[in-house]
């Protein structure tokens, strides 16, 4: 399972996200000009053919632009839409729902119905495309792109014979083999055949693999729904990931719907909630005309536990780990917690399964959490986060000049320059920028611009090995983050950010935004940091260096960093055997006092929440969370079980949603 929170930092996990790079035609970077030679035949003098070899300039199309065969028609995707039945999934995983529940849980754009953000409960006006199951529909629009079902076959080809076989990836997870097995068999009626591959989820969410690579089809992983609504990485044109961006964004459809994406890129450049109100409409219009995702279903979830524990909090939007430091089993001092997914990595910046979260949360602790859609400060100093109401942040306004890089209104970063806005491709973008009443104004040299600055002061705390965390540490994040080598999954704060400036009167930094750039979350800490005092023991050529001297490209190389990290927070690794558990210590050092259990460790589940679910009930496992779960027939056990006493467990309507991405380009 996916996590929309991409982490940008190592010090907390935080609420960052973003990515870069514009892609509706193919624009990467200078394309090879090549001299090829091509026969053809003239004709000469009344009908006498002659062949001759011209030569022709071709431009190759760049990897990951060229048009997908089959998906890049828009009709072929309706077509899956209209030929999947989402009240059968659901009931191949929730089978113990009755049939209006059912119904809840189906979904039309990336947003629950039950949520504020849905387009219907904005303006009930909104024109959402729904695609009703029905069959007959789908086949109609496959006949007209060309797809037809030969007389006693049953699968479609075109004029050429090709069948209309498409490759289907996911996790290997029970839970998604399940649905996935009846879809495959829901499409093959409609003539379509779905050529399934369930792969371990190390490897489809891996930094370097599987999804991240857009190496699928059609792909299947659920995104962790969250307090605010979806972010432009996943959806906007220039966060699409390709091998000239460095795989840089989480729009891996490399869908380029120029309104879908200014009104995303709006509605995260807003501090009026009615104007990002009006914007998620657009946005979920065009996402459900163009069906570049097909939402499946809301998720129904629960995390398990031994009924002795105290502390845990199970919530929608909020992991399990959040507070581990409060964690306690009367009598015992380790808890034993289940993952079904082994973390590939700790380098949180790169690596963005939510197992991964999880552990991170354990080692290097919240500094904001997201119980209940809201936030909470845990690691700033004062009550409340630095906001324009309490001081901790303030909204002025500055004189554009010649050269200065801007946000534009519609959320662009562009560089003002002889009277245009280009953006990092040349293009031009739209001369209006937001001054600090949120008025669109002309972009020009003298206007002034809204500019946000917000200081974030962190309580003081040590790292694990008793080092306190100072101000070069939050430098350190700041630099490693942005830098294009770095493999972050997201760049697009960086690419909004002016300055980034640690303090001088305590431990913490002042962050400001690019001119025009008002993101509604200012008030959450958009860098982390990291030890730079800690010297590298791996062998190697930075062996003896400290992190502070290591070129942030090969951070994501090294296993002081990947597999026993420094952190701040509750528990420290001690061990990791992989594919069998991580063995995690009470951090004697944590600033919020010392963890009431002396030892986590983590026992990998690897595809097997039947034998996480049935270790929990055995007693040889305290913590089963919601991730582990899924669906089916382990969460109707949970839920029975808890019911008579056994555990405790509560059932949740989550924001996780679970859909099927297109791929709408090809290498």
């Amino acid at each position: 399972m996916r996590k929309r929170r991409t982490s940008t930092v190592v010090l907390a996990i935080t609420a960052a996200t973003g990515l870069l790079l514009s892609a509706c035609a193919p624009q990467a970077g200078t394309p090879v000009v090549q001299t090829v030679e091509v026969r053809v035949t003239e004709i000469v003098e009344k009908q006498v053919e002659v062949e001759k070899i011209v030569e022709v300039t071709a431009t190759p199309v760049p990897e990951w632009t060229r048009p997908h065969p089959i998906l890049s028609d828009i009709r072929v995707r309706r077509a899956i839409a209209h030929c999947t039945n989402p009240i059968e999934l659901i009931g191949s995983v929730y089978g113990f729902l009755p049939e209006e529940q059912r119904a809840k849980q189906v979904m039309d754009t990336p947003i629950p119905k039950d949520s504020p953000w849905y387009a219907k409960n904005i303006d009930p006006n909104a024109n959402i495309v729904t695609y009703e199951f029905n069959i007959e529909k789908g086949q109609a629009l496959l006949d007209e792109a060309g797809w037809k079902l030969p007389e006693g076959g049953r699968i479609r080809v075109n004029d050429k014979g090709e069948p209309l076989a498409i490759r289907f990836t996911t996790t290997n997870a029970p839970f998604r083999q399940t649905w996935g097995a009846v879809w495959v068999s829901q499409l093959q009626k409609c003539g379509i055949q779905l050529l399934p591959s369930y792969i371990p989820g190390s490897i489809w969410f891996g930094g370097n693999s599987g999804l991240r690579r857009r190496d699928f089809d059609i792909g299947a992983f659920a995104w962790v729904g969250e307090t605010e609504p979806p972010q432009p990485a996943a959806y906007a044109c220039d966060q699409i990931p390709r091998p000239d961006n460095n795989w840089n964004g989480q729009n891996y459809m490399g869908w380029c719907n120029e309104r879908a994406s200014t009104a995303i890129k709006r509605a995260a450049n807003s501090l009026i909630l009615e104007n990002r109100q009006k914007d998620m409409v657009v946005f979920q219009e065009e996402f459900s005309k163009d069906m570049i995702s097909l939402p499946l279903f809301q998720r129904l979830e629960a995390t398990a536990y031994n009924k002795d524990l105290k502390g845990l909090r199970p919530d929608p939007t909020e992991n399990w780990s959040a507070n581990s430091h409060e964690f306690e089993l009367p009598g015992r001092d380790t808890i034993v917690v289940a993952l079904g997914q082994e973390p590939q990595s700790l380098f949180l910046l790169q690596e963005t399964a939510a197992v991964a979260t999880i552990v991170g949360q354990l080692i290097f602790g919240v500094d904001v959490t997201q119980y209940s859609y809201g936030y909470q400060n845990v690691g700033l100093e004062g009550d409340d986060l630095p906001r324009l109401e309490n001081g901790g942040a303030t909204l002025t306004e500055v004189e554009i000049k010649d050269g200065d890089v801007l946000v534009n209104a519609d959320g662009d970063v562009g560089t003002f320059k002889g009277g245009k806005l280009l953006d990092a491709e040349g293009k031009e973008l739209r001369l209006k920028i937001k001054n600090a009443k949120e008025e669109e104004i002309d972009i020009v040299p003298g206007a002034k611009a809204a500019q946000l600055t917000v200081t974030f002061r962190f309580k003081p705390r040590k790292w694990s090995d008793g080092e306190d965390l100072k101000n070069a540490d939050f430098a350190l994040g700041y630099k490693v983050a942005c830098d294009r080598q770095s493999g972050n999954a997201s760049y697009f704060v960086c690419d909004r950010t002016a300055k980034h400036e640690v303090l001088a009167d305590g431990l913490g930094y002042t962050w400001t935004g690019l001119p025009g750039y008002l993101p509604p979350t200012y008030f959450l800490p958009p860098f982390g940091a990291y030890p730079s005092h800690r010297v590298v023991e791996t062998e190697g050529e930075f062996k003896g260096k400290t992190l502070a001297e290591v070129p942030p490209k090969e951070f994501k190389n090294l296993p002081e960093l990947t597999e026993r990290p420094l952190g701040t927070g509750p528990f420290v690794v001690e061990s990791w055997e992989k594919g069998s558990k991580i063995t995690l210590k009470a951090n004697p050092n944590f600033y919020l006092g010392a963890p009431k259990a002396k030892e986590i460790i983590i026992q990998i589940f690897d595809a097997n929440p039947a034998g996480a679910v049935a270790a929990l009930l055995q007693g040889t496992v305290d913590i089963v969370g919601k991730e582990v779960i899924g669906a089916g027939q382990e969460l109707e056990t949970v839920i029975k079980e808890a019911l008579e006493g056994k555990i405790k467990a509560e059932p949740i309507a989550s924001p996780t949603w679970e859909h099927a991405d297109f791929n709408l380009n090809t290498r």
